[in-house]
C-alpha cells in the first residue's frame, strides 16, 4: 500500500511538475513581451500584466503540492524532534491529517468560489473569472490528494533534518 501510494504521488507530481514548467515559461514570455511593449515599442498592450497574475496564481497554487509530495515545506519541529519515535510519529501523522483537513475545507468552499466567478468578469478579457478563481479548488484538491498520498507513504517516518547538520 505504501509503495502504490508513492508511486500515485510520484507520477502526480510529475504530471504537476510539467503544468508548472509550462505555466512558468509563458509567465516569462508574457512578461517579456509587457516590458519590450512598454520600452521599445509602445504597443500599448493592455493584457501582459492581467494575464501575468492569472498565471502568478496558478503556478502558486499548484507548487504547493510538488513542496508537498517532496516534504519540503516549513515546520516547527523543534518540538517534535525531542519527542519519543513514538510520539512523534503521532504528531506527524495528526499534522498531516489537519492538513488533509485544511485543504478539503478549501476545495469544498473554493468550488463554491469558483462558481461566483461565472457571474464577474476580467474587464480586460471581457471573460468569466471563473477559470482563473478555479485555482483555489484544483490547488486544495490536488494537495489534499497529495497529503494523503504522503501520510500513507511515511505513515509518520519522516524526519526533518536541520540544514546546518547536512552541511
Amino acid at each position: 500500500m505504501r509503495q502504490l501510494a508513492a508511486t500515485l504521488s510520484y507520477r502526480i507530481n510529475k504530471v504537476v511538475e510539467l503544468i508548472l514548467i509550462v505555466l512558468m515559461a509563458a509567465l516569462v514570455i508574457d512578461v517579456w513581451i509587457g516590458v519590450v511593449d512598454r520600452y521599445y515599442f509602445s504597443w500599448q498592450f493592455n493584457w501582459p500584466e492581467t494575464l501575468a497574475r492569472y498565471l502568478m496564481i496558478w503556478t502558486v497554487l499548484l507548487a504547493i503540492s510538488t513542496g508537498i509530495t517532496n516534504r519540503e515545506h516549513i515546520g516547527l519541529t523543534i518540538l517534535i524532534d525531542r519527542l519519543p519515535e513514538v510520539a512523534r510519529r503521532g504528531a506527524l501523522i495528526l499534522a498531516d491529517v489537519l492538513a488533509l483537513c485544511l485543504f478539503g475545507y478549501l476545495f469544498w468552499y473554493g468550488l463554491g468560489f469558483a462558481a461566483s466567478g461565472q457571474s464577474r468578469q476580467a474587464m480586460i478579457f471581457g471573460m468569466s473569472l471563473a477559470p482563473a478563481y478555479s485555482a483555489i479548488p484544483a490547488a486544495a484538491g490536488l494537495a489534499a490528494v497529495q497529503t494523503a498520498l504522503a501520510m500513507i507513504r511515511d505513515l509518520g517516518r519522516h524526519h526533518v533534518q536541520d540544514q546546518a547538520q547536512k552541511a
